[in-house]
């Protein structure tokens, strides 16, 4: 029996600046408002390449290798039998619900329904394109063909941890995500998920603390210091203000109730939810990825939950702090031109908006600000969102015993038409 390895670390480098990210995002979110969206394609090829080729294991890059024409390709094949779906089958549905219960509700009900196991089957489709296009000194990634196998598991999954009223949710995460990791290849060399569901529970703990304490709250302005003195709940006096009187008198409803202000200990409430489902999803990731292995090889993660939130938290609020801003400044410059009366008149149609411009001109000036905003908007998210919570997970990310992955041979190019297709038609495929 030979000796084993000696246990040797490879570190994980990442080398891409915020500033050359900046310009990249900027120069390719331009190019797709002006193509109306046609370019995002080849801004997703051109991110995605960039943020790979910035993460570098023992130094070496990662390359992506993906085509926008086939990311366009797929997406207007998934379109199609989109189209088909939503024509045919909710027509049947909606003949069906009328024909048998003399409402459209339970039509809506069945065709959303519908939909769910489609968008699993989107996602695992998504994962599968992206590690078929993803190489490490020449070797593809790869993920075994399973789509549908995922889509029934998770609605099961899924089901169970909403029975349970959340508590086996570290289980549905544990086993969704064992069912990818166990059929991802790197080469020859096939990923292993190994521990157990349970071990995720001490991520799940400040998400646990946050939803008692929202209950504790709620029991505490609901039934043991209630808003209200009248023996109503504060939700009762809310539903009857509704019922009984105009949307104005129940805005001012809430003048009734006693000590109001205690309403504002919600928000560092809704804080600490949040904080606590972001530091879930990520200390989870950095537990299951220390218990990944394959032939040989293991991975150690020090992600930070607190650092990951800080920048989800600092992150978002400057990118959406923009776009507010930018909307009101919208808002703001169109009075500004218009002018009030104008404004109206315009909606009207009975205006001459701009002065002497045409109207197609000044609307499309409006426009042009609005799509500026959001673009804008999806710069500063990948600058103060995506590239530092890249940069954290790869610095962070550890290759031990990595002398097995001298044993690894190549593995063929998968190939399959429609990309990331059903991803983009049902908005799943935006992230990098």
């Amino acid at each position: 029996m030979p000796p084993p390895l000696p246990e040797q670390g490879m570190e994980v480098w990442f080398v891409g600046s915020r500033s050359a990210l900046f310009w990249l995002a900027l120069k390719s979110g331009f190019w797709t408002v002006l193509s109306l969206g046609f370019y995002r394609f080849w801004m997703k090829t051109r991110l995605r390449r960039w943020y790979w080729s910035s993460i570098r294991p023992g130094g070496h890059p990662l390359e992506y290798t993906g085509d926008p024409w086939e990311k366009l390709l797929g997406f207007f094949i998934a379109v199609v039998i989109l189209t088909f779906y939503i024509g045919i089958v909710n027509l049947a549905l909606m003949f069906v619900s009328f024909s048998f219960f003399q409402s459209s509700a339970v039509g809506y009900s069945a065709s959303f329904i519908g939909v769910i196991p489609i968008w699993f089957y989107a996602q695992y489709r998504a994962r599968r394109y992206v590690l078929g296009r993803t190489r490490w000194r020449g070797v593809r990634f790869g993920l075994e063909k399973g789509a549908w196998g995922y889509a029934w598991r998770a609605l099961v999954h899924w089901l169970v941890t909403i029975c349970t009223l959340g508590l086996l949710w570290p289980r549905m995460t544990f086993y969704l995500e064992k069912y990818k990791t166990d059929r991802t290849y790197f080469g020859s060399a096939r990923l292993v998920q190994g521990g157990h569901w349970r071990m995720l529970y001490r991520a799940a703990v400040p998400f646990a603390a946050a939803v008692l304490l929202t209950a504790l709250l709620g029991v505490w302005l609901v039934w043991i210091d209630p808003l209200t003195t009248d023996g109503s709940t504060p939700f009762e006096e809310i539903f009857t203000e509704w019922e009984n009187s105009e949307e104005l008198a129940f805005a001012f409803a809430f003048l009734g109730w006693e000590r109001p202000s205690r309403l504002f200990l919600a928000i560092p409430v809704i804080m600490f939810l949040i904080y606590g489902a972001v530091h879930y999803r990520f200390a989870s990731k950095r537990i299951l990825a220390n218990h990944k292995h394959s032939e040989g090889v293991r991975m150690r993660s020090t992600l930070n939950g607190l650092r990951v939130s800080m920048i989800y938290v600092l992150g978002t609020t400057i990118a959406y702090s923009i776009l507010v801003f930018g909307i009101i400044a919208i808002v703001i410059i169109a009075f500004g031109l218009f002018g009030s009366s104008t404004f109206l008149e315009e909606q009207l149609g009975t205006g001459d908006p701009l002065g002497d411009l045409p109207r197609w001109l000044s609307v499309g000036i409006i426009a042009v600000l609005y799509l500026s905003v959001f673009l804008f908007w999806g710069v500063l998210h990948h600058v103060f969102v995506t590239y530092p919570l890249m940069q954290h997970m790869a610095l962070t990310l550890t290759l031990l015993n990595v002398a097995g992955l001298a044993q690894v041979s190549q593995r063929a190019r998968d190939e399959f038409a429609e990309a990331e297709g059903f991803a983009e038609a049902l908005d799943l495929g935006a992230a990098i």
